[in-house]
């Protein structure tokens, strides 16, 4: 097949480029060339999605069996690219995410929960917010319909290669040895895939033409946050040693969940359906989850061959991680 991916060098962009190239397609990437190289093999086009130029220098004498978008975050920039693209490819497939739903991470959520009503002709350069990609998905099913357009709504993506950083944290982290805060109930379980896998569904819909909506992510207790951070224990050496701290005391210490213990999330009310997505119609399709603890070791030969990171890792703005210090008093309060 002839696929363009909007996007196409970071992550999950990356993850598809490598599968689709591993599977033979001819491959077209647009990008602006600043989050990371082309792989060989590839047609590059550089330009910028939000420029209606640049798109049409992009499709001019060219067309493609499908589109692939993996960068769209504003409504406004995915319409015009369906807009422009629609005479020039026969699918189009988009990586929603899970935040689109209303009721995420409240309730269970599955292919038809109410999505946040957001309006496929929001203004563009809105300040980021979970509702701009229902807003993206409403852009792409006017532009194409329905049995055009696929979406994914991706649930935790991880692996080689992650942008955010957060699993790539606590492994940098576990990488020091000593007592480490491990937070919550170890046996909370989490829905953890990896970006290759999510590829890997991906382009099968795509080679059949499939259309719809898929709850993409791992199956509801795949693994737990005991397993997965003792992995990343494992992969690094061994040298570290968990002390797990519940919710109560973390959030009395005033911890950001989420962000400063990323991926800790307190068994709160608001928090309590944040690992049940209903994947069933996913894994009848085909999706499948390798184990998590080849996922992190993969993850952390990745971080090797990288090297150290000069940068804080970022959740949009906000850097990653805990303090040292706050650390510290939690592993005394821990101890006493």
């Amino acid at each position: 097949m002839n696929i363009l991916v909007l996007g196409g060098t970071s992550f999950l962009g990356r993850a598809y480029v490598t599968e689709a190239l591993r599977r033979g397609h001819r491959i077209t990437t647009f990008n602006r060339g600043r989050t990371g190289a082309d792989q060989d093999g590839v047609e590059v086009v550089r330009g910028d999605r939000n420029s209606a130029a640049d798109l049409e220098r992009l499709v001019d004498g060219r067309r493609w069996d499908a589109v692939v978008d993996t960068s769209g975050q504003q409504p406004a920039a995915v319409a015009l690219a369906a807009r422009l693209l629609r005479p020039h490819a026969g699918h189009y497939s988009f990586v929603s995410s899970i935040h689109a739903f209303t009721d995420w991470p409240a309730l269970p959520v599955g292919e038809d929960s109410p999505t946040h009503p957001c309006p496929a002709d929001t203004p563009p350069d809105q300040p980021p917010a979970n509702a701009l990609k229902a807003g993206c998905e409403r852009a792409l099913l006017e532009q194409f319909g329905a049995e055009k357009s696929l979406i994914l709504n991706c649930g935790l993506l991880i692996g080689p290669y992650e942008s955010v950083g957060r699993m790539p944290w606590w492994l940098e982290r576990m990488a020091q040895g000593g007592r480490v805060v491990a937070p919550g109930n170890p046996d909370r379980t989490m829905q953890l895939i990896d970006a290759r896998d999510f590829a890997a569904f991906g382009l099968d819909l795509v080679e059949r033409g499939a259309g719809g909506r898929y709850v993409t992510t791992a199956p509801p207790g795949s693994t737990t946050m005991g397993e997965w951070l003792t992995a990343c224990a494992d992969a690094t050496g061994g040298r570290a040693e968990l002390v797990w701290v519940g919710d109560e005391a973390l959030l009395a210490a005033e911890v950001m969940p989420w962000v400063e213990l990323p991926l800790w999330s307190p068994d709160q009310p608001e928090w309590q359906a944040v690992w049940l997505a209903d994947t069933a119609r996913a894994r009848a399709a085909g999706l499948n989850c390798r184990p998590i603890a080849e996922s992190v070791r993969d993850t952390w030969a990745w971080i090797r061959q990288r090297g150290p990171r000069t940068e804080p890792y970022l959740q949009g703005t906000v850097p990653l991680g805990i303090a040292p210090e706050k650390e510290r008093g939690l592993l005394e309060q821990a101890a006493s």
